[in-house]
């Protein structure tokens, strides 16, 4: 069997502990991308979750900067930062944006200082790429357990919340007409938004954390409609394509420029990318099927670019 297998995993890949904790992470951390962003997209809140990615630039950066891990950088950062939006008035659609823009320029302000004072004052030179990529690789053992306890109280609120939070998504009129409480449930599904972005954070970096949160679960609301299905199905296309990436990430170490290797962020963004592209085919196949079948009705002619 490993004889099959070397042309796809280079030797030491299922031995390695770095390969085990990034396996375990990634899956930890896609599970709660696919949780919180079937929710993400079905609220139209993506805008939301990409400025709380970029604003993590400001948390990571100034963790460096103080000698604490990153991760406690994005999720602090984070969370104050959903709670602004919240305060500013993010539960109006029409807020939304003004809200978000409001903190998420002041956040990058702050993220260019720290960056700045990381490259020069603490002479951190990896700091930025680090934070702005992630690096999946270099996540410790020690982290793992917080990464877990992270990842369970987020989807713990997505379940405490799901029915509730599920009407308020279609329409907030209608969970008001029915005695739920439109606000609390957005503050806290903002609090499992702010969570979900700043561990996709650590696997994929700041910039790149929306494409976790965001690629799956729209890919799967091309493939169902059914809340349930889609949200299995984000989970199961965001951790296929995560350890995908950690595989493609190990082999590049042969790959040119050798011994150096290409980053993971690059082949799960790709992978979600080229798999969102591909869920729209179905549906242009039924479009087109549709369009051929009411010519024939009305009797016009085919087309050549119909067939």
């Amino acid at each position: 069997m490993s004889h099959f297998l070397t042309p796809v995993f280079e030797p030491g890949f299922f031995e390695s502990t770095t390969v085990h904790v990034a396996a375990l992470v990634g899956a930890a951390v896609a599970l709660v991308a696919a949780a919180v962003g079937l929710f993400t997209v079905m609220r139209g809140q993506s805008f939301a979750g990409e400025a709380l990615g970029d604003i993590g630039t400001t948390g990571g950066s100034g963790a460096f900067l103080i000698g604490v891990g990153p991760l406690w950088g994005f999720v602090a950062i984070s969370i104050v930062a959903a709670a602004a939006m919240e305060m500013i008035g993010i539960q109006r659609p029409r807020g939304r944006d003004l809200a978000t823009g409001i903190v998420l320029g002041a956040a990058l302000g702050l993220a260019a200082l720290f960056l700045y004072l990381d490259a020069t004052y603490r002479n951190t030179t990896g700091a930025t790429v680090t934070i702005l990529f992630g690096s999946i690789f270099t996540i410790a053992g020690s982290t793992t357990p917080v990464i877990i306890v992270l990842s369970a109280t987020a989807l713990a609120i997505v379940a405490a919340l799901y029915r509730p939070l599920l009407l308020s998504s279609v329409s907030t009129d209608l969970a008001a007409a029915r005695g739920i409480s439109v606000r609390l449930v957005g503050a806290l599904y903002l609090l499992a938004l702010a969570i979900s972005v700043a561990l996709a954070s650590m696997t994929i970096g700041t910039i790149l954390s929306t494409a976790l949160l965001v690629g799956p679960a729209a890919t799967a609301l091309r493939l169902t409609r059914r809340p349930g299905a889609a949200m299995l199905a984000a989970a199961g296309i965001g951790i296929g394509a995560t350890w995908l990436g950690i595989v493609l990430a190990y082999d590049s170490y042969d790959w040119p420029p050798v011994g150096h290797g290409w980053p993971v962020s690059f082949f799960v963004v790709t992978i979600v990318f080229v798999l969102y592209l591909l869920s729209g085919l179905p549906e242009l196949w039924r479009t087109r099927r549709r369009r051929r079948v009411d010519r024939a009705i009305a009797g016009e002619p085919q087309l050549a670019g119909d067939g």
